[in-house]
């Protein structure tokens, strides 16, 4: 009969039976700790009127043939100040995220509808500053569907009327701050001058009164 013969093992095969038979749990320490950082959008004091995707252009009159040129492509957005009620139009490029329009509202911009694109607006800016510089600009912003452009158009008109009412710088109210501190640098103005002539008028009296003085101390004198 025979025995079966067990081979012992090797401290070799032991540590590795005895690394299979345990879990290890690996942990890896980064080199360098990095702090959070917040970037700002600068949208922080505002709230969203509108949100759209569409496609924005811009004529450039300054090339050897004036044509539309595409400006970007993404998320358009109007933007209404939580304080100030005024509304500005953001605009960023798909993935870079990189600012195509950045321009205020006034009551005054005329939205045309595009004879070319029934889904495309065109307007004039006096100052965008999607540069980093105000620059006058053609823009023509065009949009997917129908519901959308106009969607586009209502929103955009509705803020052009709170602008007549609820903006400081269109309701006429800081016109009226305009005036009274106009009013109120006058009237410094002339309340300087009034004391000015009072002081020189003293001095006027005082130096004749020094005169006269002086006149009685020579009559003495001559006595």
């Amino acid at each position: 009969m025979s025995e079966t013969i067990k081979i012992p093992d090797t401290p070799e095969r032991e540590q590795i039976h005895s690394e299979s038979d345990t879990e290890h749990e690996v942990q890896f320490t980064p080199i360098v700790s990095l702090p959070e950082v917040h970037v700002s959008t600068n949208e922080e004091d505002e709230v969203e009127f509108l949100n759209l995707r569409a496609k924005l252009y811009r004529f450039d009159s300054r090339s050897d043939t004036p044509e539309w040129k595409e400006r970007g492509t993404g998320v358009l957005k109007i933007l209404r100040h939580k304080e100030k009620s005024s509304f500005r139009v953001v605009m960023r490029r798909d993935k870079t995220l990189k600012v195509c329009a950045n321009h205020f509202i006034t009551p005054w911009m005329n939205l045309k509808d595009s004879i070319t694109n029934e889904k495309a607006f065109i307007y004039t800016v006096m100052a965008d500053f999607a540069d980093e510089e105000a620059k006058s600009e053609c823009l023509a912003v065009k949009f997917a569907t129908h519901d959308n452009a106009a969607l586009f158009k209502s929103k955009f008109e509705d803020a052009q009327e709170i602008l007549k009412t609820d903006c400081d710088l269109y309701n006429g109210k800081v016109d009226e701050l305009i005036q009274k501190e106009i009013e109120r640098i006058l009237e410094s103005e002339e309340s300087e001058h009034d004391d000015d002539a009072k002081e020189i008028t003293e001095k006027l009296s005082q130096l004749d009164v020094d005169k006269k003085k002086i006149a009685s101390d020579v009559k003495v004198l001559d006595q």
